[in-house]
């Protein structure tokens, strides 16, 4: 309903400036409002690098970007993100391989779902829609650092596909451990809400806050909230309420969300809009293009910011090993 509605309601077209020259990875990238994204910026003459679990999927991204722009330079790499030391192979290839990264989209992710592990023994939700990113722009970082410092290069962007549902997060959370993240108890909208607070709180008291101020580095964060996209995501409401309920869930989502290419305009505003930088977004989360959210009282919350990302470095160190982590302000 809402992809009709959309001359009246918006969301706001957005179509990135030339990009040529320019690289941009982006998770997720061969399926839904990734794709949008990645076709986009491959449009406006980026070299796009996507990832995602599947061959099939960037095989069948590749040829439908190629064959509406015969010139796109895109191309896929396989990545579980729910496997840490699969992030490091993955991501430092790029890094190594790669001699700019102007833009880095975090987009891939497990909707509301039933709880479960990763190879990793963390909750998958968790894992995938925030720690894997986390691990991957750790290891993209440098190569950011080093983009941003080029002559005349526009400050890199990383740009979260946050939600707002993150209102949605359980009101206990405190990211103290990794016990409390492996709570069978929660539902599929917890689990799902806690990981797109995460990535609000990643990004602002994280990345923001214990990185890019304090390191003077040119590099921009953002969490957007796409919207409700109709896209496959939305088949795992059955998964998540198994019977009538999943059923109802999944009919609403679709009957009133956006398309995939409408989901992609707030990351696509995010990550290459010049009011961006004249406004001094930086750590800021949009509800829509230009449009600051409103986030709640856990989102806005410092301690909550800090205590994140303390558990993320010490998961990871856990999972990979204690020299796992880049060094933040090498």
């Amino acid at each position: 309903m809402q992809s009709v509605l959309a001359p009246l309601i918006g969301p706001t077209v957005c179509v990135p400036p030339s990009l040529v020259g320019r690289t941009a990875v982006v998770t997720g990238g061969a399926l839904g409002i990734g794709y949008e994204i990645s076709r986009a910026f491959a449009k406006a003459g980026a070299r796009v690098i996507m990832t995602n679990r599947k061959k099939e999927q960037g095989d069948e991204a590749i040829e439908k970007i190629k064959k509406e722009h015969p010139q796109a330079d895109v191309s896929w790499v396989g990545c579980d993100l729910g496997n840490l030391k699969q992030v490091k192979e993955v991501f430092d290839g790029i890094a190594h391989k790669e001699e700019r990264l102007d833009l880095l989209i975090l987009s891939a992710g497990i909707n509301s779902n039933q709880y479960g592990l990763t190879h990793d023994g963390i909750d998958r939700h968790m894992s995938v829609n925030w720690l894997g990113h986390y691990y991957a722009i750790n290891r993209l970082y440098p190569l950011l650092r080093k983009t941003s410092k080029l002559p005349n290069a526009p400050a890199p962007r990383i740009v979260f596909e946050s939600s707002e549902m993150h209102r949605f997060a359980p009101s206990q959370v405190h990211f103290a451990s990794k016990e409390e993240i492996n709570n069978d108890q929660l539902g599929p909208v917890e689990l799902y809400g806690r990981t797109k607070l995460a990535m609000i709180l990643g990004g602002k008291y994280g990345l923001r806050d214990k990185v890019i101020e304090p390191n003077g580095d040119n590099i921009y964060v953002l969490s957007v909230h796409p919207g409700a996209v109709n896209t496959d995501m939305q088949d795992q409401w059955e998964d998540a309420y198994p019977g009538v309920k999943g059923q109802i869930a999944k009919v609403l989502a679709l009957a009133t969300g956006r398309s995939p290419e409408q989901g992609s305009y707030s990351a696509i505003y995010a990550a290459t809009d010049d009011e961006v930088i004249e406004k001094k977004w930086n750590g800021y989360y949009l509800s829509d293009p230009a449009t600051p959210g409103k986030e709640t009282a856990q989102a806005s919350d410092p301690k909550l910011g800090a205590a994140l990302w303390e558990l993320s470095e010490r998961l990871t160190k856990e999972i990979v090993g204690e020299d796992a982590l880049n060094s933040w302000s090498a």
